[in-house]
């Protein structure tokens, strides 16, 4: 039986990498968040330093009376792996949307973490058991699946494979419920899981309806919205999600005109540095 999770470790501080990070902290947890080097740690500290901005403008759990500032203090940043997983009970992995990365990282990991640790994916496409062989450890292994903007989409997702111990498993609930989330419970594998089942396919039919030239992103944004209430539209969560793991996701889809997508987000948006909100620009400026 695995212990109550408190010591937790998130490879990769993207935009969902740092939000995760800065959640559990806010809650409590000791958290590490690991990064390949010093440019990606500074952008780190830059995106933990905004998060404190929008928890204490949203008064998220209290958040505007210091609450915020003092999540960083459970924050610890590094650029050394085996450092970062030393004491980990619970290690998230959100590094790039690349199977054979992901595969490479679980590897290297599978050396470096203590027995005691539980592995994570946060992958949004691919099955916890495209990866668990290269885990060194399957029945300590599973999916965690977060929305972005984590503190208002607060769902963490947990989807286990055949192997999983069902002790871990539950560990994992555990901790995403006491981290602020609520607990999606996926007993049986499913790519995309429960939000992106339903996401993904609006946002392919929304880049299909671009590249045939049928309407602009406003426009079909706009229809969206006021047709259904819904407060976004496909291309403001390309903005949301980033265009870079937007383009990872296209590029490496079997799924016909997957490619061509990748190459006009590649074309006209990657190559000029407009990745979305992250960046101040993408298919909108902000």
């Amino acid at each position: 039986m695995p212990r109550q999770i408190k010591t937790l470790t998130v490879l990769g501080t993207g935009v969902l990498g740092s939000q995760i990070a800065y959640q559990a902290a806010f809650h409590g947890f000791a958290v590490t968040a690991y990064d390949v080097d010093g440019d990606a740690l500074e952008k780190a500290r830059a995106r933990f330093a905004r998060l404190v901005g929008i928890y204490r403008a949203a008064n998220v759990g209290g958040a505007g009376e210091s609450k915020a500032e003092a999540a960083l203090e459970n924050l610890r940043l590094t650029a050394n792996l085996g450092d970062a997983v030393a004491d980990a009970d619970l290690v998230i992995e959100a590094v790039p949307e690349l199977l054979e990365v992901k595969r490479d990282v679980y590897r290297t990991l599978a050396d470096l973490a203590p027995a005691k640790t539980i592995f994570a994916t946060n992958s949004s496409t691919l099955l916890p058991s495209d990866l668990k062989d290269s885990t060194g450890r399957p029945d300590r292994f599973l999916a965690i699946h977060y929305a972005n903007n984590i503190w208002a989409q607060n769902i963490a997702e947990v989807m286990g494979t055949a192997e999983t111990d069902p002790a871990v498993f539950d560990a994992v609930v555990d901790f995403a419920r006491n981290s602020g989330l609520e607990p999606i419970e996926i007993r049986k594998e499913k790519a995309g899981y429960v939000l992106n089942s339903l996401l993904v396919p609006l946002l392919n039919a929304a880049a299909g309806l671009l590249l045939q030239g049928v309407a602009s992103p406003e426009t079909i944004d706009k229809t969206w919205r006021i047709a259904t209430g819904a407060p976004s539209g496909p291309f403001q969560i390309y903005d949301v999600v980033g265009l870079g793991t937007a383009y990872n996701i296209a590029a490496s889809s079997p799924e016909p005109g997957s490619q061509v997508f990748a190459r006009y987000l590649k074309d006209n948006y990657i190559d000029q540095g407009k990745l979305g909100v992250e960046t101040g620009e993408g298919f909108y400026t902000y």
